[in-house]
């Protein structure tokens, strides 16, 4: 498959779970892919070697997505060095889950400085190309947490929350200049965080999925490919949740 072909991604926090699996599969369309990261050189390397070894084109590019001027500058060079972005896929997040008596205010700040201020500061940075090439796609990674809550992890959930507002008001504002802005609701996904869950937490939370299983990174990267396609151009504005039925 090579519909995206000749199509620039950007994908934050591209280089591990969700956002590794997105990487391969936006590479395999053909598309040419930048697999952000901030502090694991070493994982990101490795995917792009695995995407290079598989005929795929693709770069790294490190920078902060909280950081508003470095977003900027390494965004811009990306447009300069390939010739334009085409897709955006805001994936880069973080947790620091605790009780809200028990929170720090530096875990809240932390918290929605990358996974909601990160996605504003990425999306403005690419919004002035996109609209003269009148052609964009944007999708932002929220979670069936910013939906129903959970326990525990409330700057977590405030974060994701948020993105789901900034993706239905973004999708107003660009739709005229043929750029579209979705959203995509993961539930409870197969990566090294569920995989430290004991086994009895793993249970618990599969007995309250109808598809009785966790998701996989596949299947985040499936939705996501769906949405950056030519298939979805008249989709916008919405949230697709990809949750085996948690949350509907």
């Amino acid at each position: 498959m090579d519909n995206l072909k000749g199509k620039v991604a950007l994908i934050t926090g591209g280089s591990r779970g969700i956002g590794k699996s997105i990487s391969k599969r936006l590479a395999s369309q053909g598309a040419t892919v930048v697999i952000n990261y901030i502090q694991n050189e070493t994982a990101a390397e490795d995917t792009k070697k695995e995407i290079e070894e598989s005929g795929g084109q693709v770069f790294t590019s490190k920078f902060d997505v909280a950081d508003f001027d470095a977003v900027h500058e390494e965004v811009d060079k990306i447009i300069e060095k390939l010739g334009g972005l085409h897709i955006l896929i805001n994936n880069a997040g973080i947790t620091k889950d605790t009780l809200l008596m028990r929170m720090k205010e530096e875990d809240w700040d932390n918290v929605i400085s990358i996974n909601l201020k990160g996605i504003f500061n990425c999306t403005k940075a690419v919004t002035r190309n996109m609209f003269k090439q009148r052609e964009g796609r944007i999708v932002n990674l929220t979670s069936v947490v910013g939906e129903m809550g959970n326990a525990g992890q409330t700057n977590y959930a405030a974060s994701k929350a948020g993105i789901i507002g900034f993706t239905k008001a973004c999708a107003r504002e660009m739709a005229s200049r043929g750029i579209t802005v979705n959203a995509v609701s993961p539930g409870f996904i197969k990566t090294d965080i569920t995989d430290e869950l004991t086994e009895e937490l793993k249970k618990d939370y599969i007995s309250r999925i109808p598809l009785n299983r966790f998701g996989t990174p596949e299947d985040i990267a499936g939705a996501v490919a769906f949405l950056v396609s030519d298939d979805a151009a008249y989709i916008t504005g919405e949230v697709f949740r990809v949750n085996g039925g948690i949350y509907t």
